[in-house]
Order: structure tokens, then C-alpha cells, then sequence
């Protein structure tokens, strides 16, 4: 939780409550994978760097969420973390992964270079009261099954 709180603005609301994490993870084949600083599944006493949540329904696996502590970004962590999730993905026989964001996020680029491609568009799906409602972007990969 102290990664969400510190790696989603505030302005979109996008963190998850510590309730909506634990919900989630009590519902069958939902998955999450953890990092550290240096890019490696922490100890049970070491702190997170990054982590994703996902869960899969028949053979499609949707990112929930994955984050980064602003303090180690740019280190690579976000596409370790990415990477590690599709192949688990793959492993467990899914044959596409889904995953949505708002429109501008930087994290596109991310998802681009591990080959996602824009698959669809919620028109005013994030309201905050804040500021003018921002679409959400579909994104999806498919598994490669060409040997």
C-alpha cells in the first residue's frame, strides 16, 4: 500500500483503497507480483519497489494496476515488472492481456515497447470533479503462437 499511495497523482483518483486491494485478492485467479530496488522478488521484511495486480477470466488476463515508487523509477523496475507479469500470464495459458489507462498517461509508452497495441477508447470514463472528464485507452497483447 505504501507504493499505491505514493505512485498514483492524486488528481485522478486512481489508487486503490487498501479494502479494494484485499477484495480483489480474495477472488479466484487474481495474481500480483512484487519488486524490489533491485529487481528482485522481495523479503518478507523488505519493502516493495513496485508492484502489478492482475486477474485472468478465461484466457484473457487484465492488468489491474502496476506502479512504481517515484524514487526508483527509470531504472528499468516498470518493465521488469511488466515482463514478468505477460510471462506469468503466458504461463498460466492466457492467450491475451488487457489492460486499460487514461489518455496521456506516461505509462504508454511502457506498454508500447512490450507490444501492446490500442485496442479500444471509453469516451469521459475518469471523472474527478476536478478537472474535464479524460478517456480511458484499451490496450491489449496477444500471445505470440508462431513457433
Amino acid at each position: 500500500m505504501g507504493v499505491m499511495q505514493v505512485s498514483f497523482d492524486p488528481a485522478y483518483g486512481e489508487a486503490w483503497t487498501r479494502r479494494q486491494v484485499a477484495d480483489t485478492l480474495l477472488m479466484p485467479r487474481t495474481h500480483y507480483c512484487l519488486i524490489n530496488a533491485n529487481g528482485l522478488q522481495p523479503d518478507a521484511e523488505e519493502m516493495a519497489a513496485g508492484f502489478t495486480l492482475s486477474r485472468c477470466v478465461t484466457d484473457e488476463e487484465e492488468l489491474l494496476l502496476i506502479a512504481v515508487s517515484p524514487q526508483f523509477r527509470g531504472k528499468g523496475l516498470g518493465g521488469k515488472l511488466l515482463g514478468s507479469t505477460i510471462s506469468a500470464s503466458w504461463n498460466r495459458g492466457m492467450t491475451r492481456v488487457f489492460l486499460e489507462m487514461r489518455e496521456h498517461n506516461p505509462a504508454e509508452r511502457l506498454y508500447l515497447r512490450h507490444g501492446f497495441v490500442r485496442a479500444g477508447r471509453r469516451p469521459d470514463y475518469y471523472r474527478n470533479g476536478v478537472s474535464d472528464p479524460i478517456d480511458a485507452i484499451t490496450f491489449m497483447l496477444v500471445k505470440n503462437t508462431a513457433s
